[in-house]
């Protein structure tokens, strides 16, 4: 309809009639529609109203319904037709623009309340929830986003997501991450706030799409997690860490082995396992306390530290077990070495409160890759080495020692051995043999040695000198003693019950059993089986006099006022002096079958004999010589007036049934010597 209009630059004011009409301030509307139709329309007098003027003598009015405006004009005297065809062309026009108008502000009313209700939602989002575009620059920023960085929508609007980074990134890791074409990830990221704290934070990014499913922008929504993430990083501490030393565990100390051990392949290079057990902390720890003993290890793991590259690695396995990896080693005999200087750092004392301790170590090495291909063997493989060195101490700071297969054969054999201790004392696999003593004056029986036997269910026979010292090793000595005491004493009863008269039967006691509550277990037994104490006789050593000498001579004295007689085993393979052996209450003194053994060739062994049974009778002893084989040996004893003999002379270790047919038959030297 413009084509009425006479004016050179009508496009100029269609445009900026739609610029006007678009006007959102209602209130300026007119006034702007008003300013333009004076300057394109003066001769027609126009002028655009909302309301229709009370005088409206000589106005032409046109109306346009949509939006109530009126198009007025003054214009003196009488329109013509073309005046009135521009005019009605303006009405339309104008009628169309303000159509449009209306349904553009709808549609703003619409948008802003949609964006209103958005932010809100938003702001009521306790998380952090931020928009950005495919290069990273934020687009909203919500009320939980201002609370968890400290900056403000202001501040972060427009701005680079990277400022917000612990550390600048690369663009291109946002703009080119796989999350765009896959839809989404989740990840755990370190952020900055605006006072430069980094903080842990959970992010779950998605992609936004166009109407075209193109990308377009991103959506992260962030919360705080550092709470989270310090809790995880203590219980992980407490599961890969000692507690103690602030050590590795060995979880942990496996982990880095075997990691190492893939560095070490591409390096051609070895690797050396220190396995390391503390001597003599268990009795520190137990005399002195667990906070004593805690204290210890403490200050050992400390030497040993200082005493290792920073790129070893040292754990701590267990109570007073260490553990320690050399990386990258070049040459097998720096193990050696360093397991030197380990042991050199124990040789001075360790100032614990008013306590001056030393404590030594036994170290096994392996080396990777001729011992083993793995963290858990080639520890093993130490562990077995360390077994050598305990046993072979060369010094009072300790010992090591290297795998070697043969090693392994005998520590197999042991721990088959251990196994079957334990299992053989569920399954009733022990049994009692009997070796009688015999009185040389009379030629009749005494008394008898109640030996321990193991028939194993698969092996057949072990001899005690096979298993014995490993039941003391792995404390299950206490136990098999309780058994052999029990077992005598019921023994005992089914004799008295077919009328034997009392004789005593000696029980072998170990060191560990022989505590300030072992008199009280001898006198249970001797009431669970309803015997007198004249039935029992108990062997203990030399060694075990000079262990808390005052202690001993009390719980000696408990067990003799109990009516059980002492006797002194393997005498003279000690160091007990006549001075204290005097204090004790020993009943019998039992030469060791050592010194027997030369007589009556071997000048020293007759000289040693004749000196103890002199002493002994001095000190109104009985004596019982032991391993008593020849007729030789007898008439030599005899001749220097020993009391009785126990050895293959007489008898070899019967059953109970064979033993008490010679006693019921009361069988002699003579008769029963052939056994």
């Amino acid at each position: 309809m413009l084509e009425d209009f006479d004016h050179t630059n009508d496009l100029e004011f269609g445009v900026r009639l739609c610029e006007t009409i678009l006007c959102e301030d209602e209130l300026l509307l007119t006034d702007q529609l008003n300013t333009l139709l004076q300057q394109y329309f003066w001769e027609f007098d126009l002028r655009f109203m909302r309301q229709l003027p009370v005088d409206r003598a000589g106005l032409h009015i046109s109306e346009i319904c949509l939006e109530h405006f009126y198009v007025l004009s003054g214009k003196a005297g009488i329109l013509s037709e073309t005046d009135f065809n521009k005019m009605n062309s303006l009405t339309a026009i104008s009628a169309r623009l303000f159509s449009n108008r209306l349904t553009f502000m709808q549609q703003r009313r619409q948008e802003k309340q949609s964006q209103l209700i958005h932010t809100q939602i938003m702001d009521h989002i306790h998380e952090s929830v931020i928009t950005m575009d495919l290069a990273g620059f934020i687009l909203s920023w919500n009320a939980g986003a201002e609370r968890l960085f400290g900056y403000s929508a202001a501040e972060a609007l427009g701005r680079n997501v990277l400022f917000l980074y612990e550390s600048e990134e690369s663009v291109d890791a946002i703009s080119k991450d796989s999350f765009l074409e896959n839809g989404g990830r989740e990840m755990e990221v370190r952020r900055r706030k605006k006072t430069g704290e980094i903080f842990w934070a959970s992010l779950s990014l998605s992609t936004l799409f166009d109407e075209a499913k193109r990308p377009i922008g991103m959506i992260g929504y962030l919360s705080d997690i550092t709470g989270r993430k310090c809790s995880e990083e203590k219980i992980n501490h407490l599961a890969y860490y000692d507690s103690l030393t602030d050590f590795p565990n060995r979880t942990l100390f496996k982990k880095l082995v075997d990691s190492a051990i893939g560095q070490s392949q591409r390096n051609d290079s070895t690797i050396s396992i220190m396995f390391i057990d503390l001597n003599r902390f268990k009795l520190i720890n137990d005399t002195l306390g667990h906070g004593v003993g805690d204290q210890l290890l403490k200050q050992v793991a400390s030497r040993f530290r200082l005493a290792l590259r920073e790129n070893d690695v040292i754990a701590r396995l267990g109570s007073d077990e260490f553990a320690i990896a050399l990386i990258d080693v070049k040459q097998h005999f720096y193990a050696g070495l360093v397991a030197q200087k380990l042991l050199e750092t124990l040789e001075g004392t360790f100032a614990i409160g008013e306590h001056d301790l030393r404590v030594g170590a036994s170290i096994g090495i392996s080396i990777y890759p001729q011992d083993g291909s793995d963290a858990e063997d080639l520890l093993q493989k130490a562990d077995i080495a360390m077994f050598k060195a305990k046993r072979f101490l060369e010094k009072s700071s300790g010992s090591y020692a290297f795998y070697d297969v043969e090693m392994n054969q005998s520590i197999t054999s042991r721990l088959y051995l251990e196994s079957g201790l334990r299992r053989a004392l569920r399954a009733n696999e022990f049994f009692l043999l009997f070796q009688p003593k015999v009185d040389i004056a009379s030629g009749r029986v005494r008394g008898a040695e109640a030996l321990i036997r193991w028939n194993h269910p698969r092996d057949g026979m072990i001899a005690p000198a096979q298993f014995i010292p490993v039941a003391e090793e792995i404390n299950l000595i206490a136990q098999i003693d309780a058994w052999v005491l029990d077992t005598a004493c019921a023994q005992a009863r089914l004799w008295q019950d077919q009328g034997v008269s009392p004789f005593r039967i000696a029980v072998n006691i170990s060191a560990k059993e022989f505590t300030a509550s072992f008199p009280a277990k001898v006198a249970a037994a001797l009431y669970k089986h309803g015997i007198s104490a004249s039935w029992i006789e108990l062997e203990i050593t030399e060694s075990m006099l000079m262990q808390n000498t005052d202690l001993v001579v009390d719980i000696m004295r408990e067990i003799t006022r109990l009516g059980v007689s002492l006797a002194l085993d393997d005498f003279g393979t000690g160091f007990s002096s006549l001075s204290y052996l005097k204090r004790f209450p020993i009943h019998t003194l039992k030469i060791d079958r050592s010194f027997i053994q030369g007589i009556p060739d071997d000048v020293d062994d007759c000289a040693i004999a004749s000196a103890i049974i002199s002493m002994a009778k001095q000190m109104k002893h009985r004596v019982i010589a032991e391993g008593v084989e020849t007729q030789a040996q007898l008439s030599f004893l005899q001749a220097m007036g020993c009391d009785e003999i126990q050895g293959y002379l007489f008898s070899r270790p019967v059953d109970s049934d064979v033993f008490f047919a010679g006693v019921h038959q009361q069988f002699d030297l003579t008769r029963l010597g052939g056994e």
